[in-house]
């Protein structure tokens, strides 16, 4: 079955690079059919995703601070007076300070415990109710999360705390916003060598474990998890609301590392 996304407009939130996971998504959505629109913060980020978005022939990117109402206000706004409504949004966007994603997770600081929830988590609460504004038809929030959230990851610290409550939001806006006909939903892959991952102490050595153990032996990619979102945000996912889709070739349902790699 060929899953179509012709005729629908979304949001895609947090490319980096031609690496980002969000990237990936975008590619698969315009490649179903979907028109895309693209955020970005500060100039740096703008140059590198322009030649990304006009290669998927979207000629719409908005500046956006996620922790800065006013900024929102004004993506929101851009997008409303361009479109009018939206189908969906792709929130992939964390952030915690890296040298706090080494060491231990007692010693996290005040300031960016605070910071990292308000980005990581808070950001797709606000962005969901902005959006949902733009969706009086129904549509989809899809957002990025990690097995760190109900799983000890070394390193992945305060970012565990703050999938957790990321997850729980998902659940939680679900609820909301399912008699609007809006669902919401989480892809969770496993690691991935993306701008995002390196900064997490230990990362190469992530990555190879995983991909050693998986049942599948191999990690998640770009394209199988572009995929997991445009079947989340067509018709084909129209009874699919509140879950934390997992795309890592099945390492979240293990419980120990494969016979030859125990030591």
């Amino acid at each position: 079955m060929t899953i179509s996304m012709q005729g629908k407009r979304g949001l895609i939130m947090g490319v980096a690079n031609e690496r980002s996971i969000a990237w990936g998504i975008a590619k698969a959505m315009a490649a179903a059919g979907a028109e895309l629109a693209f955020s970005y913060q500060g100039e740096a980020f703008g140059k590198r995703l322009a030649p990304l978005a006009e290669s998927v022939g979207s000629d719409i990117m908005v500046d956006v601070d996620v922790a800065d109402d006013a900024s929102m206000d004004a993506a929101f706004a851009t997008l409303k007076e361009r479109w009018g409504t939206l189908d969906f949004v792709v929130h992939a966007i964390a952030f915690s300070d890296k040298n706090e994603l080494t060491g231990r997770f007692i010693n996290t600081s005040r300031d960016n415990f605070k910071n990292s929830l308000s980005i990581s988590c808070y950001s797709f609460i606000d962005v969901a109710r902005r959006a949902s504004e733009l969706m009086p038809q129904g549509g989809t929030l899809l957002t990025l999360t990690y097995q760190g959230s109900n799983r000890v990851t070394p390193f992945y610290n305060v970012m565990g705390v703050a999938k957790a409550a990321l997850e729980s939001a998902t659940r939680y806006l679900a609820n909301d916003l399912g008699p609007q006909g809006i669902r919401v939903n989480a892809i969770s892959p496993g690691p991935m060598k993306t701008l995002a991952g390196a900064a997490i102490g230990g990362a190469r050595r992530t990555y190879k474990h995983t991909e050693q153990n998986t049942p599948l032996r191999a990690n998640a990619t770009l394209e199988a998890v572009g995929g997991t979102a445009v079947y989340l945000a067509s018709d084909a996912g129209a009874c699919t609301t509140g879950e934390i889709i997992h795309v890592d070739g099945g390492f979240h349902v293990l419980g120990m590392p494969q016979p030859d790699n125990l030591v």
